[in-house]
């Protein structure tokens, strides 16, 4: 609690931050009864009225503990001060105006609850004000205390007082994103606590942008409700990390349309809400969270379905999917050029007819494997006879071949 008096004439004045208190936590000093003390230090304290009966061992006691000086303020968390005028002089006042503005580095804001003029104050008497700001800038504040008021002789006197605090970054956030084979992108949002006290994570989760839906994939479902991968504790104690995976999907009006998802483009934001101490409370949202989407050239191919094992030898089917992603319509061929482990089934060279700008078509495939272990599918090319062009397309899976003969003893 930081309290600063300033006087000047007939007025005295008085600000303090509200925090909460702390718990208070003591220093036990024990033995074993044998050696010298004996059990004086145990019966010290029991005596103690800071230390729980029946644990005394224990650091933390019962007591509350008044804040002692002006603490740590964090960003998104609510700075909250209390203002007091106080009328010292025997004499009546009149036209007292107070007025209380926060300076940061971008803006000045006004956090006066009420901007009129009391019209007196009696000796002894006093004006209270409790102002609340939700922090959303790091750096330097400013709290610019200002009191104004006329005297009996008709003199207009002013004051005002400055208060410098810094307002500190409580989480690094850090996010990752990772293109599967689909139109899926996985985000990793690493959060980290970098203020020296625990924090319980009350809710962090991403808002989506108006292209994609988004899943969740902090939990692990169970026959009743889904559990916390984190526990029913969601504690993140300091200098801790942990990490959050969301899964989003493009939308089916834009991902019908192939262009639409081009260069840079804006995933959502984080909305990352915690507690610390005794219940106070702090948000945090980041700024849009962009993405440079990957480049599939003229001719994108993506896989619709493909089995995770196949038997030694035996044809297996795939499915993929041709989508132009150029603004030109394309007439396209299909090449199937054989590998060392695999073999297409099927006519080489036929003919898939025209696809139109950001359409697509399914295409079904067979193959075959004649070697066992983890074998990569490639060997595919397409060719636009208009432009005679030619897009190869290996590795463009994996598959597990297994031989379906092999004992399991052996």
């Amino acid at each position: 609690c930081c309290v600063t008096v300033c006087k000047q004439s007939r007025s005295c004045w008085a600000v303090m931050r509200l925090t909460k208190p702390t718990l208070f936590t003591n220093m036990p000093v024990t033995c074993e009864d044998r050696d010298l003390p004996g059990d004086l230090f145990g019966r010290l304290m029991k005596e103690d009225p800071s230390t729980i009966r029946g644990a005394e061992a224990l650091m933390l006691g019962e007591l509350l503990t008044l804040p002692q000086n002006f603490g740590n303020i964090f960003l998104g968390e609510t700075f909250s001060s209390y203002i007091s005028v106080h009328n010292d002089s025997s004499q009546v006042v009149k036209d007292i105006l107070v007025k209380a503005d926060l300076q940061t580095s971008s803006q000045r804001l006004n956090l006066s609850a009420s901007n009129n003029a009391v019209t007196e104050l009696k000796p002894e008497s006093c004006i209270d004000d409790v102002i609340h700001h939700e922090v959303k800038e790091i750096g330097t504040h400013i709290l610019v205390c200002a009191v104004s008021y006329t005297t009996q002789a008709g003199e207009k006197l002013y004051f005002r007082k400055f208060f410098k605090f810094q307002v500190l970054k409580p989480l690094d956030v850090k996010t990752k994103f990772y293109n599967a084979e689909t139109d899926e992108v996985f985000l990793e949002a690493q959060i980290q606590n970098i203020t020296t006290s625990s924090m319980f994570m009350e809710k962090v989760s991403l808002e989506s942008s108006m292209m994609y839906n988004v899943a969740e994939l902090n939990t692990v479902e169970t026959e009743d409700e889904g559990t916390s991968t984190f526990g029913k504790m969601s504690y993140l104690q300091p200098m801790d990390t942990r990490q959050y995976l969301y899964c989003l999907k493009p939308k089916p009006e834009f991902a019908e349309k192939a262009g639409v998802i081009k260069g840079v483009t804006v995933i959502g934001k984080l909305d990352i809400v915690w507690k610390t101490n005794l219940g106070e409370r702090g948000r945090l949202q980041t700024s849009q969270l962009q993405r440079m989407a990957p480049g599939y050239g003229d001719v994108r191919l993506s896989l619709e379905m493909i089995p995770d094992t196949v038997n030694l030898e035996e044809p297996f089917d795939i499915t993929c999917k041709i989508t132009n992603c150029s603004e030109r319509t394309m007439d396209l061929v299909l090449e199937m050029c054989n590998t060392c482990s695999i073999h297409w089934c099927g006519v080489s060279g036929r003919q898939l007819g025209k696809v139109s700008p950001s359409a697509s078509l399914a295409l079904p495939l067979k193959l075959l494997s004649s070697v066992q272990g983890l074998q990569s599918i490639s060997g595919l090319r397409l060719t636009d006879t208009f432009l005679k062009r030619t897009y190869e397309y290996d590795d463009i899976a994996q598959v597990c071949v297994v031989c379906p003969y092999m004992s399991r003893e052996s």
